[in-house]
């Protein structure tokens, strides 16, 4: 951090609340601060985001977000922020279309009415997807900290807390003795080995293809993420919702077979059956959908006569 924060400010911002999109499970690497506001790591760069709402308003606000990535280009800066939180795109005509003839989703939508779905970081995406399974997100935060502090470059300081880069997939490509104690420190299990196998397969062409994966189409782009050693289904279905702009992709955990199966009468088990509801009803905003009805059932705001 080279000490010079700019700010950038989007006004007059509705259906968005920072700990709904940024405690909903889709990233790791922002944390609420003492202050209500949100400290984390973007693109190598510290960054911290507030959200204040207008007098009488309590859905429509003004996100201020302030970091030196960017500092001395405000366009590209602009541009940056309005993508990463996907500003453009209309939520309400969203919600609307999702809610229409499903009382169950429009429940959902109500409890997490200020999720947005973040444009992350391809690669950092994949990798905290890989290390996500079978984990908790407590520990996959400190999972991916860890990598961090282990093997990504110094992001600078920032009220008295040292921040790290997501480290680059060439480095740890490198990590050939992935039960060596520099990466055994990390924790991650046996997971190192898919992480490791990963990097190595992306190093193969410097990240080209996956670099490109918005541009393909959902079947070749979820083709290549499953070919990559440690992704299945739902980590490919989250690396292309929270990374590719894919957001007919609905990404099937635990959590989402329980919501299908208590609201909507599926099978846990019958993983085809749930995607094909999806692709029907939802849509092209499957991704939006998953994020509502993940987000309903994990807060604990279902009773039992909701059903």
């Amino acid at each position: 951090m080279n000490g010079k924060l700019a700010e950038q400010r989007f006004e007059d911002i509705a259906n968005f609340l920072p700990e709904h999109t940024f405690e909903c499970g889709q990233c790791f690497r922002w944390s609420r601060e003492n202050d209500g506001s949100y400290g984390g790591v973007v693109s190598g760069a510290y960054a911290n985001l507030s959200y204040a709402t207008y007098p009488g308003e309590k859905k429509r606000g003004a996100i201020t977000i302030r970091s030196d990535l960017f500092a001395d280009d405000p366009v590209r800066r602009e541009k940056y922020w309005r993508n990463y939180l996907d500003l453009d795109r209309d939520y309400t005509a969203a919600k609307q279309i999702l809610s229409a003839n499903d009382k169950v989703m429009a429940r959902a939508i109500e409890a997490g009415w200020g999720i947005r779905i973040l444009n992350q970081e391809k690669w950092e995406t994949l990798v905290s997807f890989i290390i996500s399974q079978n984990n908790n997100i407590p520990r996959i935060t400190g999972c991916i900290e860890n990598l961090c502090r282990q093997f990504g470059a110094r992001a600078g300081g920032f009220g008295g807390r040292e921040y790290y880069a997501f480290p680059v997939f060439s480095d740890l490509a490198r990590c050939i003795g992935f039960g060596a104690e520099d990466l055994a420190a990390v924790r991650l299990g046996y997971r190192a080995k898919y992480i490791v196998d990963t990097a190595a397969a992306v190093s193969l062409d410097g990240g080209a293809k996956l670099d490109s994966g918005e541009s393909l189409p959902l079947k070749e782009l979820e083709s290549y993420l499953l070919s990559l050693p440690g992704v299945g289904p739902k980590v490919a279905g989250c690396v292309m919702l929270f990374a590719m702009k894919k957001t007919e992709a609905f990404p099937i955990d635990v959590w989402v077979k329980r919501v299908m199966n208590r609201f909507y009468g599926m099978d846990e088990n019958n993983l085809a059956a749930i995607k094909d509801y999806a692709g029907h009803n939802f849509g092209n905003l499957g991704g939006l959908a998953q994020q509502y009805l993940f987000n309903y059932i994990r807060v604990s705001v279902i009773s039992p006569a909701d059903g």
